[in-house]
């Protein structure tokens, strides 16, 4: 198998200038450079940059795959959006880390080992950028759930010990957003450690129930000074800085409101969601049995109707298969032994088997030259010469 890389790079708070965009094509002859964006794939050879440095330079959006099992998302948001005190008990060696620049977070999230052959064999790479981005909205509105993912995904991937405290987890994690199911996707999360992880999560109404049973009291302490400052960046087409201000205000009269010890009492250990997925395993294994006894009773039940109806005029259908191998083609030998099977175990549904060996016999009786049909009636298990 050949190698194959491919390299997305998006553009999304400003558009590159024509000097970027010069310096870029310097480094590659082949790919596709635009105002918001940068895409190539190679089949040989690499990338002849760093895509860090690209991240802290140019983009704002940064997907990468290749068919040895390996994946990366990168997002840049300005530093403003999170303290690094928010960040820290998220990141991991591989899975998720977060580096800084002079005025951005750049969050890497990474799958480097998957044994999921097929899917990195058979796809291009290029749907993920669509799918993916919009996370950088979620986190530019202080939504921690696609870090929580990141963090959970190195949790099932070994890479914490089992007395390793889980962070905080986010509110609304049982109802992940499709972006966010995206990136479960993308880094192959275990879906049992997701399942361990969501029971321990309030959901989405609870939340905002929660909330909004607040917001008159949390709105009364704002000075008018302050209400104005986030009406004014609003009007000067800021919004997602005013949404992300005002998330974050709210986030922290929240926590600050909140009893001291019940974060940490919360928190479960890497060891403990183990042992929750690990139930949560059994649960699911049991789920998909039950689904699969019934939709093969589904089918099954779906054959039996259709095969009634074939055998509702059992004459016409051997006077159609006659016809068929008449023709003396390829094709038409096809269709009679699908039809044939199809008539086998009609039979045994509504009469017996020997009722069809004995229509079968007859129908040979008229056809015993045709040798490329009974070897195809021989494949089928219908006759045996």
């Amino acid at each position: 198998m050949s190698e194959y890389q491919y390299y997305e790079f998006a553009a999304i708070d400003r558009p590159l200038t024509r000097t970027e965009m010069a310096e870029l094509r310097a480094v590659s002859t082949r790919a596709e450079i635009t105002p918001s964006g940068f895409v190539n794939h190679y089949e040989w050879g690499d990338l002849k940059a760093d895509p860090a440095e690209w991240m802290r330079r140019y983009f704002d959006a940064f997907v990468y795959t290749a068919n040895w099992c390996s994946c990366r998302l990168a997002l840049r948001v300005p530093l403003a959006t999170f303290r690094k005190a928010e960040l820290a008990p998220f990141s991991s060696r591989h899975a998720l880390t977060i580096e800084t620049s002079d005025t951005h977070w750049i969050i890497d999230w990474s799958l480097d080992e998957s044994e999921n052959y097929d899917r990195f064999g058979m796809e291009d790479g290029s749907g993920w950028m669509r799918r993916l981005a919009p996370l950088r909205d979620e986190l530019l509105r202080g939504d921690l759930r696609p870090l929580y993912l990141g963090w959970l995904a190195g949790a099932a991937g070994g890479e914490l010990a089992d007395g390793a405290l889980e962070p905080e987890v986010p509110p609304s994690l049982s109802a992940l957003s499709p972006p966010q199911q995206a990136l479960v996707e993308f880094l192959e999360v275990d879906p049992d450690m997701l399942a361990a992880a969501m029971a321990g999560s309030g959901c989405a109404s609870e939340a905002d129930s929660a909330q909004g049973d607040r917001i008159d009291a949390w709105l009364s302490e704002w000075s008018h000074d302050e209400m104005a400052h986030m009406l004014k960046l609003i009007a000067q087409g800021r919004g997602h800085e005013a949404e992300r201000q005002v998330r974050s205000r709210h986030a922290a009269w929240l926590k600050a409101r909140r009893p001291s010890s019940a974060s940490s009492a919360s928190r479960r250990s890497v060891g403990q969601l183990r042992a929750l997925a690990q139930s949560a395993s059994g649960a699911r294994l049991e789920r998909e049995t039950k689904e699969r006894a019934k939709q093969e009773t589904k089918h099954r039940q779906q054959r039996e109707a259709a095969l009634q109806l074939l055998m509702t005029d059992v004459d016409k259908r051997w006077a159609a298969i006659d016809a068929q191998a008449r023709r003396g083609s390829a094709s038409g030998y096809e269709h009679a032994v699908r039809t044939l099977v199809d008539l086998a175990e009609g039979y045994a549904l509504t009469s017996s088997r020997k009722e069809f060996d004995r229509a079968l016999r007859r129908f040979l009786i008229r056809h015993a030259t045709r040798g490329a049909l009974l070897r195809r009636l021989t494949e089928a298990g219908l006759w045996s010469g």
